[in-house]
């Protein structure tokens, strides 16, 4: 599956975001290495500390369904109502779920670049001195 093609599935996942609160709509496509998709979106919530990001969700069922080695994921966002063709990067939070499931060196983070095409950026470039399960070993 190309770039493209993955970010087509994030902004699928987005139609089902829910965000009464922000109204600011997130999806994510995450592919493993075995080609299988895992789709996610933001879930708000009234007291905000339990909202889940999209990139979250993604990661979060792929995990439960067993999966554990991952290739890169799209993710768009912006607010309802707008095409989500610019970047969008993943929060801090997400960064570091990443870091716990992925190879930094090697995982890649898929946002449309704002001129119809898509932007690739390494995870180790997103979080430099990430902290992973290395760290603890």
């Amino acid at each position: 599956m190309n770039n493209m093609e993955l970010l087509k599935e994030a902004k699928l996942a987005r139609e089902r975001a829910y965000t009464p609160y922000s109204h600011f709509k997130v999806g994510a496509a995450l592919l493993t290495k075995s080609g299988k998709i895992y789709h996610g979106c933001n879930i708000e919530n009234a007291a905000f500390t339990p909202t889940n990001c999209g990139e979250r969700t993604a990661f979060f069922r792929a995990v439960y369904e067993g999966e554990r080695d991952f290739d890169r994921i799209a993710v768009v966002g912006a607010p309802e109502g707008v095409e989500a063709d610019i970047p969008t990067a993943p929060c801090g939070v997400c960064r570091q779920v990443m870091m716990e499931f992925c190879d930094p060196e090697t995982f890649v983070i898929v946002m449309p670049d704002g001129k119809g095409g898509a932007l690739e950026v390494l995870l180790k470039e997103l979080v430099p001195y990430g902290f992973g399960p290395d760290n603890l070993k």
